[in-house]
């Protein structure tokens, strides 16, 4: 989700942002004067759920067609471009300095490289419901990495309790019960191993970039222009052009850019800063829900119990591990 900020990042943000964390607002009710949004943000935060929520749907149809490589790239180039077209209209510079960027990179391979592509290579296996699921341990992740590496958010009773529901939620969606018979094991690997990159992710950023006095979509957009440039370079070493451009994948991957990825760091930044992070974060319960009506509905995907059941668990655990006080 979006660029970073001059206070400490949340610590469960929503695993879909495309760069670094985005700002507390100091008044929740006042909206951003700078992007001096017309819309209601609930109108806005629902435009936010259904884009990151179809993102996975997306994410098929681009794999029918093309590599996953292919896929995460055309992701981050579309969304590069829009991010780079808002900073050419609010007449806004990229980044500068060696070590800013060295940071900016590091951050793009692990919160948008890295997950995008394991993502995609998981959803050439698993359907897009469950893809979509998993994002949602993200969270758990966090809150993982939190207790073991940063010191001012220690583990408490609450906490540790919600790890354990929402780790028992994966047990449910994963369908632990059934061994082999379940889903693939590679492409579930895959689709955990994403998410937890976004959490790894975001504790790199909350201790190198949170004090950057850069704007956030220029750093945003900085971020995305180098994991571009990362993509880029490894593509001819594990993939080829492709032989045609077929339309509809090529047009998801275009709207999964764009709008998946682009417009929707605009939206999330411009609902943090009138509403406030935890209003703002709240997107994340409803991604799976979307990810899943979308990838039943529309793509005819089948649905067991479990998924659904195991998804509110790990939203509950989620839920529970971010509730209690938090240092400042």
């Amino acid at each position: 989700m979006p660029a970073v900020t001059r206070t400490p990042v949340p610590s469960a943000p929503s695993p879909t942002a495309p760069a670094a964390a985005p700002p507390a607002a100091s008044a929740p009710s006042a909206p951003d004067r700078r992007t001096g949004h017309r819309l209601d943000w609930r109108v806005r935060f629902a435009a936010l759920s259904l884009v990151w929520g179809f993102s996975f749907l997306l994410i098929k149809l681009g794999t029918e067609a093309y590599a996953p490589l292919h896929v995460s790239f055309g992701r981050l180039l579309f969304g590069a471009l829009v991010l780079l077209a808002v900073l050419a209209v609010r007449r806004e510079r990229l980044p500068r300095g060696i070590r800013l960027w060295g940071h900016l990179a590091v951050s793009a391979f692990l919160l948008n490289v890295l997950p995008y592509s394991l993502f995609a290579y998981a959803e050439l296996t698993i359907p897009s419901t469950l893809a979509g699921i998993v994002n949602a341990t993200s969270p758990l992740f966090a809150m993982l990495l939190s207790f073991a590496a940063l010191s001012d958010d220690r583990p408490t009773r609450r906490r540790v309790a919600g790890m354990a529901v929402g780790f028992a939620g994966v047990l449910t969606v994963l369908g632990a019960w059934q061994g082999s018979s379940g889903h693939d094991p590679v492409g579930t690997a895959m689709a955990l191993g994403a998410s937890a990159s976004y959490a790894v992710g975001w504790a790199y950023v909350r201790r190198t970039l949170a004090g950057s006095p850069y704007s956030h979509t220029a750093m945003s957009g900085g971020q995305l222009l180098v994991g571009t440039v990362q993509l880029a370079v490894v593509l001819p070493l594990f993939t080829s052009a492709p032989d045609s451009f077929a339309v509809v994948p090529l047009l998801a991957v275009v709207a999964l850019g764009a709008l998946g990825t682009g417009l929707a760091f605009l939206l999330q930044y411009g609902l943090v800063a009138e509403v406030g992070p935890t209003t703002a974060q709240m997107v994340t319960y409803f991604i799976p829900v979307i990810a899943t009506v979308a990838g039943v509905a529309l793509l005819g995907e089948r649905l067991t119990w479990n998924a659904p059941v195991g998804a509110a668990v790990v939203l509950l655990g989620a839920a529970l591990a971010q509730s209690g006080p938090r240092r400042p």
